[in-house]
């Protein structure tokens, strides 16, 4: 082969040397996750995954309102990953993804003579405050986490419509069949959260 064939060639092995040492960077990255996670990283992981953001406000009104906190945390993390500026396409704001009609529900209960108003939802303390305080309310009136998650997603009305219908609950106390699709994978990834919040600070 002529010095001109090697000179074309050149080119094609060290992209070829270039992808090989790429791929065994990857491996090798691979590798030391893996031995980082046998080694007692998985945790470590998972707590910068499944972080206590903002725990002075959560800490303080799940205690003042007797909710437990890791549900609180539980919550925030499916409803905006806290974010305290996130809005969803249906107009909820803030971390605990509050809609304008849950927030006049609950200032009525907590505070009606407050001067709070909507935008105020995108404040990390009065949120939380809100958004806890409502968990109580539900917690209260509907007895488990399930139905709470429930009339938090879906709405108090629907609930006790549930509650009443022996389609969806057998006992009159346990909603047993969601049949609202979005509210049912709702319920499921906030309990499944739960259940990692509670492994990791249970």
């Amino acid at each position: 082969m002529g010095r001109g064939s090697w000179a074309r060639l050149a080119p094609k092995y060290r992209r070829r040397r270039l992808a090989a040492g790429a791929v065994v960077l990857c491996l090798l990255a691979l590798l030391a996750a893996l031995v980082f996670c046998l080694a007692g990283g998985r945790e470590q992981v998972e707590e910068l995954l499944y972080p206590r953001e903002y725990s002075q406000y959560v800490e303080k009104y799940s205690a003042q309102y007797g909710v437990d906190p890791l549900l609180v945390y539980a919550v925030i993390y499916n409803e905006s990953r806290f974010r305290p500026d996130a809005q969803s396409e249906v107009g909820a704001r803030g971390l605990m993804q509050m809609m304008e009609d849950a927030f006049e529900w609950t200032k009525y209960r907590l505070e009606p003579e407050s001067d709070a108003v909507y935008d105020d939802m995108y404040d990390p303390e009065t949120n939380i405050r809100y958004g806890t305080y409502m968990l109580s309310l539900l917690l209260e009136e509907f007895g488990t986490v399930d139905n709470a998650l429930c009339a938090y997603h879906a709405g108090w009305g629907s609930v006790k419509n549930w509650l009443a219908d022996p389609a969806y609950s057998s006992d009159g106390v346990h909603v047993e069949t969601i049949p609202f699709a979005d509210t049912r994978t709702y319920v499921e990834r906030v309990n499944k959260t739960l259940q990692i919040y509670q492994r990791l600070y249970g």
